[in-house]
Order: C-alpha cells, then sequence, then structure tokens
C-alpha cells in the first residue's frame, strides 16, 4: 500500500504532495515502483495535529482520487469521516482505511457496507491532538487484540462481509515505541482475529528513535527507509497482508527476499 499525503502537514512529507497534480504524479510513481493499491489521505494523524474542515479534506482527496482511478489505478481513500468516504468510494476508491475503525464517525461504517467495498479498521482510542494521553495498557498486546476485535464485531453488524475486512495494529497511535515493539513482536496474536493484517510502521517516530544520532537528535524522517525495509521483511515473514509505506521500491526490494526465503525446496529450479 503506497501512501499519498494529499496535506500540508504530516509528519514525513507534509505539503510535498499537496497540490493535486503532483499528487497524482507521486501515485503513479509509486504504481511503477511496485505498489498494488493507493492510499490517499487528507487529514494528518501525527500526533499533536488539529483536524481539517471536511470540506478541505474533501477538496484536497477528491480531485486526486478521481485522476488516478481514470488511469486505472487502484485507490483507498484513509479517512475517518463517512462524508469523505462516500463521496471517495462514488469516485472510485475500493477501500477505506479508517484509522480509527469507525470510532471516530461510526457512520463509516453503514457507508462502507452500503457500497460494498473494503474497510480496514485500525486500532485507534483518541484523535491526534490527545491521543498520547490514551497510551496506558494492561498489556499491550492483548488490550490491542480485544479492542480491535470490538471495532471488527461493529463492522460485521453494520454489515460489512467478513472477506472485505482487514485490521491494523496501530502503531504510533495512542502507543509508545515500546508498546510498537512489543506489537510488531507479536504480529501473531492477531491471527484470533482471523483476518488479514495491515502493517504501517514507515517513517514512524520510534524508528527515528531507534536510530538517533549519539546525542539523541532522532533521524529524520526521510532517513528512515532502510530501517523500514528492515520491518518490512519481519512483517512479511510473520505473515502480515500488506504494509502501508512512502517507498514502493525498497519494499518491494524486501519482500522479494521473503519470497524466496520461503520458496520451497522442491519449486527451486536452476535459476532461482
Amino acid at each position: 500500500m503506497g501512501v499519498v499525503n494529499v496535506t500540508p502537514d504530516s509528519f514525513s512529507d507534509g505539503g510535498r504532495w499537496l497540490d493535486p497534480d503532483l499528487a497524482v504524479a507521486r501515485g503513479l510513481q509509486l504504481l511503477e515502483e511496485g505498489a498494488d493499491l493507493l492510499d490517499v489521505g487528507g487529514e494528518s494523524t501525527r500526533p499533536g495535529a488539529t483536524r481539517p474542515l471536511v470540506v478541505e479534506e474533501l477538496d484536497r482527496v477528491l480531485p486526486v482520487i478521481e485522476a488516478l482511478v481514470a488511469e486505472g489505478a487502484p485507490v483507498s481513500v484513509d479517512t475517518m469521516r463517512s462524508e469523505v468516504a462516500a463521496a471517495a468510494l462514488e469516485r472510485g476508491a475500493r477501500m477505506v482505511n479508517d484509522v480509527s475503525g469507525g470510532l471516530g464517525d461510526p457512520a463509516v461504517l453503514d457507508v462502507v457496507a452500503d457500497a460494498d467495498a473494503a474497510y480496514v479498521a485500525m486500532h485507534w482510542r483518541a484523535h491526534a491532538d490527545v491521543m498520547a494521553g490514551h497510551a496506558r495498557y494492561d498489556d499491550v498486546v492483548a488490550d490491542v487484540v480485544t479492542e480491535l476485535g470490538q471495532r471488527v464485531d461493529a463492522a460485521l453488524a453494520a454489515g460489512i462481509d467478513a472477506d472485505r475486512l482487514a485490521v491494523d495494529p496501530g502503531l504510533g497511535f495512542a502507543k509508545t515505541a515500546d508498546h510498537n515493539w512489543a506489537l510488531l513482536r507479536r504480529l501473531d496474536a492477531l491471527a484470533v482475529l482471523d483476518l488479514p493484517v495491515l502493517v504501517g510502521s514507515s517513517r514512524k517516530s520510534f524508528l527515528g528513535t531507534l536510530l538517533a544520532s549519539a546525542d539523541g537528535t532522532p533521524r529524520p524522517a526521510l532517513e528512515r527507509e532502510d530501517a523500514n525495509a528492515a520491518l518490512t521483511t519481519v512483517a512479511a515473514l510473520a505473515g502480515v497482508w500488506a504494509v502501508r509505506v512512502h517507498e514502493a521500491g525498497k519494499a518491494l526490494d524486501a519482500l522479494r527476499v521473503v519470497e524466496r526465503w520461503l520458496l520451497p525446496e522442491d519449486q527451486e529450479g536452476p535459476s532461482a
């Protein structure tokens, strides 16, 4: 899943693709690099971010979605608003990637069900401006699995078929770096939900902290790609359905390594 941020304030590339033409070009570049799906979002969810007006979010994402769909691109809309989800699906998006799992706007579940679209429910506890205060868990892995299961139940109750659902543990959302690492070590715990798993670690702050310089300065967001490629390898070996990335080429290289690693010996040819 290739990230197309049509925002002025995203933590990693805010403003770079705010112009619709640049965003479309970026999406097509990600497809050329090997992305299978483009995730177009118009609201930054970085820690501390304030929300745009609904009309602002619509104005940001709809022209980009329309243009990418016209080019034949498979598109997901990254939104937690039912109005934005409905408009995006009407314009050809195939999936709603909802970081709130339906908690931000419960009507989004009905929109997805009515459109017979796919849906990703992410683990979430609060909006970006206050989520840091909600990073308290008895057992982060068990709590995330339980709370995600509740969101899955809500999606099913709304009429979204199980074969159109996926889940995301929500790395960085109301979670400390230690919480993120605990979840990555235990991705297998999500198997109890019996749904495809999406992992979005790309460029996040816990990688910047891990790669900090000697004086403690976090590694800049645009310089975390190699570390994320390593995490892509780990996630793929854990059997996840998809990884959400800013650079599709490096992620695909990692996935090719995993694919070759897992190839049964009896399928190896002389050139394999």
